[in-house]
This record gives structure tokens, C-alpha cells and sequence, in this order.
């Protein structure tokens, strides 16, 4: 059986990517988001999802590149004054893995992201975090035995196979780079089936990012593979100054439009492919 689970990324970061979510789900196919509970707009965000009680939310991690929590006095090793954190991989790798500090401090951010989103009243759907970081083995295991606590009982696994992407574009290679990446995420599968946590079969997202165009959905429909596929987006109505910083590149316009396209729809449909969400895979067991 195939089937798939469509969600959306960064929920809160911007009212534009809010007002992108909502029509997604009331116009196209978005079942399921994630929040940034410090995002400049995440009470807008908060706000939309109690109007849409069919949206799945679930909880965007940020350990990397975003606002935090709480404040810099209080994460002084991992945030700069302007209390975000770092933008580093390799520096917070380091301080998360070998820095009892570091560990310390990413411990109690964790705790107060999903403490915030506890305080939203929004059922906890699943959990990922931004910029995959929770493939980092401390990010991703305090994030599933924190998130335990908190009712968590879904994590995304950023594992893209890829077959589906070269048929359905015709040219997209498979890196040594994408093969490790692959390999690597057996340990977050097994952090999170350890911990008695429901995962997907394959992601669809990473390539592609900010560039998932209806064309390509349409095209990648007709060949996802058997199992449970979450496809992720980053939709927004425009580029604001803070999407232009961050993801000059991406096409967040293309992305909406991907997902209110008859094509993608369509192509779903003729491949048989169900539609769900997390809590679907709890129900069928």
C-alpha cells in the first residue's frame, strides 16, 4: 500500500507562510504542519490552527539557525545575543555532542519548546526539527525522550530514496553524500522505534527543497514507493525580508501552488495513493 502524509514546515516562522498553510489545507491537499513555537508569528500560527481543527500540528524543533525559547542569559553558549541560535552545524554539532554545557543548555531549550507547545493547547501531533538536525544523535534523543513526556509518539525520518526522484525528473543523481545521509538516519529510526515511536518509510523533501513545483509533485506521485511517504513543503503567499535572509532561493509561491494543483491531486488518485497522517498509522497499528 502506498500512502502518504503531506505536511508543511516552519508554521509560525511568518504570517506569509501561515496564510500559505491555511489555504494549502482548506484548498489543496496539507493535512499536517509543524511549529516553531519562537517564531515571530507563531501566536498568528496558534490562532489559524484552533480555526482548522482537521490540521494536524506537531512540533518543528529548532536547534539551529532560529529564535529560541528562552533567552540568551539563559543559553549563553549556544545563542548570540540576539538570542538566536547558531546558524553552524559543525560548531553546535560539537558543542551538543562533547560540551556537557552544551548538552545542558540544548536540554532545557528542548524542554521549553515543548513546554510552549504544551501551553497552546494544540494536540501534539509529531515532531521533527528544523534542518533535520534532530539526525544529530543528542538532538535526536533528547527530542524523543523529552518529547515522551509531552505525549510525542511520532518522529520523521529524513531518509528520501533515490529512485522516485530520477524517474520522475530523469536526471537527479544520487551523491555519496545522499548515500551516507541515508545510512546515518538507521540511528534516529532506531532512537525512535526504541522508544515505541511511529516513523515513515521514506521522506520527500531534501533534493527537492523549495523548489517542490507542481510539475515535479505530479511527476513524483506517479512513482512514490510502496510504504508510508511523508512529502514535506515550504509554502508561502511571498518572500518577506525574513524568507529573502534566509531562503533567497527557495520557491515558496511554487510550493502553495504544488499543493492546490489538480496534477499532484490527480496523480495521487491514479496511483492509489492514501492520503493520512500520523495518528492514522497509530489507528492501523
Amino acid at each position: 500500500m502506498k500512502r502518504a502524509i503531506i505536511s508543511a514546515d516552519d508554521f509560525g516562522m511568518s504570517v506569509e507562510v501561515n496564510e500559505a498553510i491555511e489555504i494549502a489545507h482548506r484548498q489543496g491537499l496539507l493535512s499536517t504542519a509543524s511549529l516553531m513555537v519562537a517564531g515571530a508569528a507563531a501566536q498568528d500560527a496558534v490562532e489559524r490552527a484552533k480555526r482548522l481543527p482537521t490540521l494536524n500540528v506537531g512540533l518543528h524543533l529548532v536547534t539551529i539557525e532560529g529564535p529560541a525559547t528562552l533567552s540568551h542569559a539563559e543559553l549563553p553558549l549556544i545563542t548570540g545575543p540576539d538570542g538566536w541560535l547558531s546558524s553552524s552545524q559543525l560548531g553546535l554539532g560539537v558543542e551538543y555532542f562533547f560540551l556537557p554545557e552544551g548538552r545542558r543548555e540544548l536540554r532545557r531549550e528542548i524542554t521549553a519548546q515543548f513546554e510552549a507547545f504544551r501551553r497552546t493547547g494544540l494536540r501534539l501531533d509529531h515532531a521533527n526539527a528544523h534542518k533535520h538536525m534532530h539526525l544529530h544523535p543528542t538532538v535526536g534523543g533528547l527530542m524523543i525522550e523529552i518529547g515522551k513526556g509531552y505525549g510525542l509518539n511520532a518522529v520523521r525520518i529524513p531518509i528520501e530514496p533515490p529512485g522516485p526522484l530520477a524517474f520522475a525528473s530523469g536526471t537527479q543523481p544520487d551523491t555519496l553524500g545522499d548515500a551516507i545521509l541515508r545510512r546515518w538516519t538507521k540511528l534516529l529510526r532506531y532512537q525512535a522505534r526504541k522508544a515505541g515511536m511511529m516513523t515513515n518509510d521514506w521522506c520527500f523533501g531534501l533534493a527537492w527543497s523549495g523548489h517542490m513545483t507542481p510539475e515535479r509533485m505530479a511527476a513524483l506521485a506517479m512513482h512514490l514507493p510502496e510504504g508510508v511517504s511523508e512529502i514535506y513543503f515550504h509554502p508561502a503567499t511571498h518572500k518577506n525580508t525574513l524568507l529573502q535572509r534566509l531562503m533567497p532561493t527557495y520557491e515558496h509561491d511554487k510550493e502553495l501552488e504544488a499543493l492546490c494543483s489538480d496534477g499532484f491531486r490527480q496523480a495521487l488518485a491514479r496511483t492509489h495513493t492514501q492520503l493520512c497522517g500520523w495518528q492514522d498509522l497509530a489507528r492501523a497499528g
